[in-house]
């Protein structure tokens, strides 16, 4: 739990919002190793106070249970991530775009789908929705840029109902809000629940919205969810996958696959997840989540897992509620209860580990070695300038790279005679400066330093 201090710092900045942006009821929670550290309520639900048990719609937030399932079918080898969307629905005018640009917004795909406005409107089967493709679905050359996407997500559905032969949200349910117990996680909305409206601009009363099954759309938006189970779900993208996602792949979603806004670069896409780089009171924040909106209905969720904190906020008004109301509940909370740094504790390393350990050169740049836990490995710049990256250790006895500029590429021990070396990806790593006893390509100059 938090502070009373922070508790009621929080409880106002939730307060201002209601009032301010108008909002019939409006709930928030803050994630902190893995639970429920604060709730908070204003407003009125069917006439109560909403609570942790009441239910909202989640809108967009549904794409991230949809990129889970993806990726879950891409982790058993049942598709790749590089796969046309031909290969798995096949006959749509787009079926060139790849899983990956889909789960990206990278496709090109236009925002909607044919048709009335969508969500706001009963849905039509998936058949009818692909049958009413045409030439305009492409609005973009695939991976030129990043172009939000409704249809693309609702086309990534249908794959996963393919491959699995089952409708996508039973496939939701059995694999993810089961296994995670995510009960209160539905297509459709039960009590008690949040009435959806439309708050008059100039006036202060109110307008219910229309609540439909969006039938073929559905993937893009169609869940309802508490914020008890949204913060169960902030803990799974926070790294308790339960078994539910390898952390690797959890880490893939992370990854900026695009960005929104170029050179700024404060918002962007990776695989299903949406990313912020928000600079509060602590220092920047990698933010990775999720927002939504539906008609009546507005959500937020978002994680940071450098700190495992993570916020989430449900409201039932179409429009208002100001994009900064996640931030700012995670600046109160790193203002007034900064997260305290790790137990410094030694840990056992392997000899052979430990003599890789300390500095080495690329040419004349000076690089350091540390050892990680498990045998992993950290080579970075002495300077602070220049590539980093760490590596994991693997069954021959070499070490993969495992992010930064040396991702994927493998790191080699050479001893011979004359001494020890580093390999990788065609540099050479020497304890001396371009050492000649070492295989520095193009060799080293005779007459050496001088």
């Amino acid at each position: 739990m938090v502070l009373e201090s922070t508790a009621r710092a929080l409880l106002r900045r939730l307060a201002e919002e209601q009032a301010r942006s108008r909002v019939p009821s409006l709930v928030a929670a803050i994630v902190r190793d893995g639970e429920i550290a604060w709730f908070g309520a204003r407003g009125r639900a069917g006439g109560e106070r909403p609570g942790q048990d009441t239910q909202y719609r989640i809108g967009s937030i549904t794409k991230t249970f949809i990129a889970v399932a993806v990726l879950r079918l891409r982790d058993e080898g049942l598709i790749d991530l590089l796969d046309p969307l031909d290969k798995h629905v096949p006959g749509t005018p787009v079926g060139e775009v790849t899983i990956a640009q889909l789960l990206s917004h990278t496709g090109g795909l236009t925002a909607e789908p044919p048709g009335e406005w969508w969500e706001r409107t009963p849905g039509v089967p998936v058949s009818d929705l692909l049958a009413s493709l045409g030439p305009e679905t492409a609005r973009h050359r695939p991976g030129r840029r990043y172009h939000y996407s409704n249809l693309g997500y609702a086309l990534l559905g249908e794959v996963v109902a393919r491959k699995r032969s089952a409708p996508w949200e039973q496939v939701i349910r059995e694999e993810i809000l089961e296994p995670l117990g995510m009960r209160d996680t539905t297509p459709r909305p039960r009590p008690p629940h949040a009435t959806g409206y439309a708050v008059h601009p100039w006036a202060d009363v109110l307008l219910p919205e229309p609540e439909h099954d969006h039938a073929g759309m559905a993937p893009a938006g169609q869940l309802w969810s508490t914020a008890g189970d949204l913060a169960r779900w902030a803990a799974f993208l926070l790294g308790d996958t339960r078994g539910v996602l390898k952390p690797e792949t959890l880490a893939e979603m992370r990854e900026p696959v695009t960005v929104e806004d170029g050179d700024a670069w404060t918002t962007g896409y990776g695989l299903g997840l949406q990313l912020i780089r928000h600079r509060g009171p602590q220092g920047a924040r990698r933010l990775s989540g999720h927002g939504g909106s539906m008609p009546g209905f507005l959500a937020s969720l978002w994680t940071d897992p450098s700190d495992g904190v993570a916020v989430v906020w449900l409201a039932n008004t179409t429009s208002g509620v100001r994009a900064s109301l996640a931030t700012d509940l995670l600046d109160i909370l790193a203002e007034h209860e900064p997260p305290l740094p790790a137990e410094w504790e030694p840990v056992q390393v392997d000899p052979d580990v430990l003599e890789l350990t300390g500095q080495w050169y690329w040419g004349p740049a000076a690089y350091v070695l540390r050892a990680l836990p498990g045998r992993g490995l950290s080579l970075t710049p002495l300077s602070g300038q220049g590539r980093a990256s760490r590596f994991v250790p693997q069954p021959d006895g070499t070490w993969l790279g495992l992010d930064g500029y040396y991702a994927g590429e493998t790191l080699r021990v050479v001893r011979s005679p004359k001494g020890v070396h580093l390999e990788l990806n065609t540099f050479i790593f020497s304890r001396e400066p371009y050492d000649p006893s070492a295989p520095i390509p193009g060799g080293v100059d005779p007459l050496g330093w001088r």
